[in-house]
């Protein structure tokens, strides 16, 4: 039965009685309906198609993308065990091609030349949307370049299905994705997402999972945030709380298992007026990284202070080193 207690600190589990096919459990659900036979649409158009898949339950993928990865030339995936689990239970067998970080620079130029043939390839992770803290960023920027066609198929993805129950400020988000392992550099990426006047989405491993949030608890202040974890699957849970009452649990309880995605809420008062200390704090982490003009626009727009006066503040700091 499904499980829900209080506002704040809850626990939300969902067993529920609909039918879950998950990525992990080969044959687990029946193949959908006309999927075999989905061939039978027209030939899809030559092109790259990124194709987001289920990020746990295999319920999840959109008709769409069933009829491209039917229909593909062959399809580029991460792990071509983890994708066969899912083409099993749908009834797909178009070829795959191994493609993720340790073999990218052999086989792109393959993947390439196959599209400029006027190949129909699809891109797949083995999970979510691809380019999202997925490989696959580069084969679109060579195919983007070598005037191929890169098409959307959207879906899918975990930092998106976090934010929309983590009951947070959704308005504005900063998708930070996998902070730093070691302390110090972690310490740092939080620092410069500290001032953004918007909720932080972060992708972690459960392990580092207690680390992160006392760093977070730490440097961010007394902030509201959701633990996700296994999202769509059968054990999905989400936990709400504060920082440091999240960071005491899983140091107590240790590291979860499954996939997490944390979600802090925004500073408070980010309509407030910025201090003089603030806006430089801001915009020295911004110069760390990017030009001047580029370091003023980026925190004019985040804390709503004139452009001009951003940017002659911006040129100070930067003649100080």
């Amino acid at each position: 039965m499904p499980r829900r207690t209080g506002a704040r600190g809850e626990v939300e589990e969902k067993g529920g009685a609909r039918p879950r096919s998950d990525h992990g459990l080969q044959g687990r659900g029946q193949p959908s309906e006309g999927r075999a036979a989905s061939k039978r649409q027209a030939a899809l158009a030559a092109g790259l198609y990124v194709v987001a898949t289920p990020i746990g339950n295999a319920r999840d993928i959109t008709l769409r993308a069933l009829d491209v990865l039917a229909a593909a030339d062959a399809v580029a995936c991460e792990d071509t065990r983890t994708t066969r689990r899912l083409f099993a239970i749908h009834g797909l067998t178009a070829p795959l091609i191994a493609y993720h970080e340790h073999n990218a620079a052999r086989v792109r130029p393959r993947l390439l030349a196959r599209l400029a043939e006027g190949a129909a390839l699809a891109l797949i992770s083995d999970a979510g949307t691809p380019l999202i803290s997925d490989p696959g960023y580069r084969l679109v920027v060579a195919a983007l370049e070598a005037a191929i066609p890169v098409l959307a198929v959207p879906g899918p993805a975990a930092p998106i299905a976090a934010l929309s129950v983590a009951g947070l400020p959704t308005d504005r988000f900063y998708f930070v994705g996998f902070l730093p392992a070691r302390k110090a550099a972690r310490r740092r990426a939080l620092i410069e997402a500290s001032e953004v006047p918007a909720s932080l989405v972060i992708l972690e491993s459960p392990r580092r999972l207690a680390a992160l949030l006392a760093d977070a608890a730490d440097l961010l202040g007394p902030r509201e945030a959701a633990v996700a974890r296994e999202l769509t699957k059968r054990f999905e849970e989400v936990r709400r709380g504060s920082l440091a009452g999240l960071a005491a649990h899983y140091h107590e309880a240790g590291p979860p298992k499954g996939e997490v995605v944390v979600v802090i809420g925004p500073p408070a008062g980010t309509e407030a007026a910025v201090d003089a200390a603030t806006l430089d704090r801001q915009l020295r982490a911004a110069l760390a990284s990017q030009s001047v003009r580029d370091a003023a626009a980026l925190v004019a727009a985040a804390t709503g202070l004139s452009r001009r006066r951003v940017y002659a503040r911006a040129i100070e700091l930067a003649a100080e080193g």
